[in-house]
This record gives structure tokens, sequence and C-alpha cells, in this order.
């Protein structure tokens, strides 16, 4: 019924790991894993001064300390998010059932739409934030950079991410729909013949005795 739908006919067959390394969503994925460590890395290690007229650690982007909690926690979730859906990838074309496909595809579609919209609102609340930070803060110059930097990276590859995502999806909504059809709501299909479509049995042979037998009403007794 769904054999098709979201390539379930083809599963199995032999792995090759070179084929999928070379593969679109394989490369956005680590990249995307690698830009996550730079953006959160990159904060946790210098995204915190001690300004000259305070002994407390503020953040650097304009003391704001929620605007680096943002990036560490998106960053972070990103981090532990690439690998599990390159292992799904990994494993997606050994998957027969066309519902784990579906799942799956809608999983990592709905993912990778949210983080785009949030590594773009990370971009902009840092960059908002650097922007208005004042001299005394802005010590880490460059590692603020590259947060900003890699941040807007984030953004180009998990949008890309969710256009891929979004192609698989169609592809798989289109075969399913192609393929199944409930047989209560069909209604074109006409029903299938009998058996004994024509009059007379196949195999059927004539009686031996003739048509031209006497009738019960003309039976005459023997004479003796």
């Amino acid at each position: 019924m769904q054999g098709g739908a979201y390539g379930a006919s083809f599963a199995g067959g032999d792995f090759d790991f070179q084929s999928f390394l070379k593969q679109p969503q394989t490369i956005l994925r680590c990249l995307s894993w690698l830009f996550a460590i730079v953006v959160f890395a990159t904060i946790v290690a210098e995204g915190y001064v001690n300004p000259p007229t305070s002994q407390v650690v503020v953040c650097v982007f304009n003391g704001v300390d929620s605007a680096c909690s943002y990036g560490i926690a998106v960053g972070i979730l990103a981090f532990l998010a690439c690998p599990v859906f390159f292992i799904l990838d990994a494993y997606f074309p050994r998957i027969s059932s066309a519902k784990e496909r579906r799942c799956i595809v809608t999983g990592d579609l709905v993912f990778s739409a949210v983080w785009t919209f949030l590594w773009f609102v990370c971009f902009c609340v840092l960059t908002n934030q650097w922007s208005k930070t004042s001299k005394e803060l802005a010590v880490h110059s460059d590692a603020a950079r590259a947060v900003l930097a890699f941040s807007f990276f984030s953004v180009i590859t998990w949008a890309l991410l969710s256009y891929f995502a979004l192609v698989r999806y169609r592809q798989g909504v289109s075969a399913f729909d192609q393929e199944y059809r409930d047989p209560a709501n069909d209604q074109t299909t006409p029903y299938p013949t009998g058996q004994y479509a024509s009059s007379t049995p196949a195999g059927y042979q004539q009686s031996p005795f003739s048509q031209s037998q006497e009738q019960p009403g003309e039976y005459q007794p023997p004479t003796y």
C-alpha cells in the first residue's frame, strides 16, 4: 500500500560510505556541526569579559548575558542534533517502513526550519548588541566577529538543509498519493467478471442423449 512512498520500495542494498559523504545533505550537516562548535565554544571561551569598573564578568555583547546564553544554547543544541540526523541519513536507505521514513523526513524538515529561524534570530540579536557595545567591553573583538560570521553561515546551511528536507518530503507525499487508493472510495475500478461469464460453462459437453426423447405422455406399453 505504501511500498514506494519516501523510497521505501528501494530499501536495502549495500551502504556506500563514499557516496554518502558526497551527498549535499551530508556536507551541509558537517558544516553546520562545525559552525555550531565555533559559535558556542567561542562564546564560552572569550564571550565574557571583566570590565574595569566592575568585578562581575559580563557578556562581551553589550553586557547582555542573555545574548551570550542564547547563542550558547542554540549552538549546543545544533551541535547535538547534527550527529543524530547524520546517523539517520546513513540509516535511512535501509529503512523499509514508509511510516518510519515519513517521520524522519518530517522531523528533519521541522527541526531544520526551526533552527534556521533560531540562528537568524541569534545573528540579529548578537549583531544588534555588538553595535551597541562600548570600547571597554569590546576587548575580544575578533572572537565576537567570528561568532557573528559563523552565526550567519549557520543560517545559510540550515536553510539549505530545510530546502533539501522539503524536497524529500514532497517527493514522498507525491509517491504516496500516486500509489495509495482507498478501496472504499475508489469508484473507478470495475468489478471483476465472474468465473462463468458466458451462459455455457467452459468445458461443458452436450448430453449424449438425443433431444427427441419421448415425452411421458407418449409411452405405449409393449404388446404380448
